[in-house]
C-alpha cells in the first residue's frame, strides 16, 4: 500500500465511512477506490480532492490528509511553474491591459473547461502575476483570478481550501482600492459556497461584507444577495429566502449582463440557474419555470450547466417525496456528462440530493 493510498484509507476509516459509502459520495466505483487505497492505482489529485470533499471538516480527516494533495502534484507540474516564474522575471512584463484581457479569458474559460485544466493554467499565471503587482489594476486582476482559482479547489477549511483562497482574494481586492472588485470577490465567493452548500458560515460572512461595502446595484451585490438566499433555503427558512431572492431580482434588472459566457457575468440563463437551485431546495414548484428559462436561454455549448439543471430536477423530485426517481435522475445526468467535466459543484449537488433522499429511503 503506498503512503497516499494508506492515508486516504486511514482518513476514511477514522471518519467511520465505508468504502461503499465513499464510492457513492465521490461517484468513483468501489473497486477503483479500493485499488487506490491499496496502492494498485495512483492516487491522483482529483481523488484526493474527492476524499476531502466527502469527509468534510472531520478533525481526524484533517490530521490525516494535511499535505496529501501536495504530495500527488506531479514533479513535472512543479517544474513547469518554476520555469514559468523565472521566464517571466527574465522577460518583459505584461502590461495592465494584457492582464485585464487575461482575466476576461479566464472568465470565459471557467464556463467551458474542466477544473483540473483550468487550475493548472491559472496557477502558472498567478505565479507570474505575483511578481508584477505594482499597480492597483494588477491587484484587482489578481483578486479576481484568485477567486476563480478558489473555485477549482475543495471548499474545506485549511491552507489548500477554497475559503482560504477567497479570503486572500478579498485582501488583494482591498489592497487594490477598487470598490467593484472588493464587492465582486466577496459576493462571488459567497455564492460559490452557498450554491454548493459548503462552508455556509463563511458564505454568510462574505455576503455580509459585500453588502456592507456598497448598496449600489452591481454583479457583486447580486451574487451576495443570491448567496444569502441559498443559505436561507438550505436552512429551510423559505420566507427569508424569498425575500433575498426578490432583492436579487431587482438588482438583476439593473445590473444583469449581456455577455452570455463568463464567470464575470450574470445573464438571464445564469440568474435562472441560481434561482432554480434555491427554489429546488425549498421544493417550490416554481423552480420548473426557472429551469425552463435556463434551458431556453443558455448557450448550447455549456453542457456542464445543463447538467446543473438536471440535478436541480432530481433534487425537486426528492423534495416531492419521489426519492428513488430523483436520485436516479440525478445519477443518470451525471453519467451523461464526461467524467472530466464533473466539477466540485456538481459532486456536492449530487451529495445533497442523496442526503435529501436518505431519510425517506429508510424503512
Amino acid at each position: 500500500m503506498n503512503d497516499t493510498g494508506a492515508k486516504l484509507r486511514q482518513a476514511r476509516l477514522a471518519s467511520g465511512v465505508s468504502l461503499s459509502a465513499m464510492a457513492a459520495r465521490t461517484h468513483y466505483s468501489k473497486s477503483y477506490l479500493g485499488n487506490v487505497e491499496t496502492g494498485r492505482r495512483a492516487a491522483t489529485a482529483d481523488v484526493v480532492t474527492a476524499y476531502e470533499q466527502a469527509l468534510g471538516g472531520d478533525v481526524d480527516r484533517r490530521s490525516l490528509l494535511t499535505g496529501v494533495a501536495a504530495g500527488v502534484v506531479a514533479t513535472s507540474a512543479v517544474s513547469e511553474l518554476i520555469h514559468r516564474g523565472f521566464a517571466a522575471a527574465l522577460g518583459a512584463p505584461r502590461t495592465d491591459d494584457d492582464w485585464l484581457s487575461r482575466v476576461e479569458e479566464y472568465g470565459r474559460d471557467y464556463m467551458s473547461i474542466g477544473a483540473a485544466e483550468l487550475q493548472s493554467r491559472l496557477a502558472g499565471d498567478l505565479v507570474v502575476l505575483q511578481q508584477q503587482l505594482q499597480t492597483p489594476t494588477l491587484w484587482a486582476a489578481a483578486a479576481r483570478l484568485m477567486t476563480v482559482y478558489g473555485k477549482t479547489v475543495p471548499a474545506a477549511e485549511g491552507t489548500r481550501g477554497a475559503v482560504s483562497w477567497y479570503r486572500m482574494a478579498a485582501a488583494a481586492a482591498d489592497h487594490s482600492g477598487d470598490l467593484d472588485a472588493r464587492v465582486w470577490v466577496r459576493g462571488r465567493a459567497a455564492l460559490a459556497l452557498g450554491y454548493e452548500g459548503a462552508a455556509l458560515s463563511s458564505a454568510r460572512d462574505f455576503a455580509q461584507q459585500a453588502l456592507a461595502l456598497s448598496d449600489a446595484p452591481s454583479l457583486g451585490r447580486l451574487n451576495a444577495l443570491m448567496a444569502t438566499a441559498q443559505c436561507c433555503a438550505i436552512a429551510g427558512d423559505g420566507s427569508a429566502a424569498y425575500g433575498w431572492l426578490d432583492q436579487a431580482r431587482r438588482v438583476f434588472d439593473v445590473a444583469g449582463s449581456d455577455d452570455q459566457i463568463s464567470d464575470f457575468a450574470v445573464p438571464e440563463w445564469r440568474m435562472a440557474t441560481f434561482t432554480s437551485m434555491m427554489l429546488s431546495r425549498l421544493g417550490d414548484a416554481k423552480a420548473v419555470e426557472a429551469q425552463e428559462t435556463a434551458d431556453r436561454t443558455r448557450p448550447a455549448s455549456l453542457q456542464r450547466f445543463a447538467t446543473h439543471i438536471e440535478l436541480h430536477r432530481g433534487l425537486m423530485a426528492t423534495r416531492a417525496g419521489d426519492v428513488t426517481a430523483g436520485v436516479e435522475h440525478a445519477r443518470q445526468a451525471m453519467s451523461r456528462l464526461p467524467a472530466g467535466r464533473h466539477s466540485l459543484s456538481l459532486r456536492l449537488m449530487m451529495a445533497e440530493i442523496e442526503r435529501a433522499g436518505a431519510p425517506a429511503a429508510l424503512p
